[in-house]
């Protein structure tokens, strides 16, 4: 396992929707936007679970916690996530982590 010495910081968010394609359009849109932007997310991962496919848990990994609450604070990213909002049935709900550890397996 690597223990890391800066932090890395991870929001996951929950959600319900009908609506993913419209959502991953305006996610699209707001990447192309965020281009050359610092203190933006460094990866996302989208799943869907099994069990219920109008559910979603969206986690996003940043450089800090710092680069987070920066990102969060972009007018930008205020928009952006009210127009995703609008396209929830439930939630959005959100879970803010730190890392403590990752390990690659293979």
């Amino acid at each position: 396992p690597c223990l890391l010495g800066r932090m890395k910081f991870v929001q996951m968010i929950e959600f319900e929707t009908d609506r993913i394609d419209d959502m991953r359009s305006v996610i699209e849109q707001a990447d192309q936007q965020a281009m050359g932007r610092d203190g933006g997310p460094t990866h996302r991962l989208v799943l869907q679970d099994r069990s219920n496919p109008r559910r979603f848990f969206v986690v996003l990994e940043f450089a800090s916690a710092e680069d987070a609450r920066r990102n969060s604070e972009a007018p930008q990213t205020a928009r952006t996530a009210e127009q995703l909002a609008a396209m929830c049935t439930s939630g959005p709900s959100f879970t803010d982590c730190d890392v403590r550890e990752m390990t690659d397996l293979k």
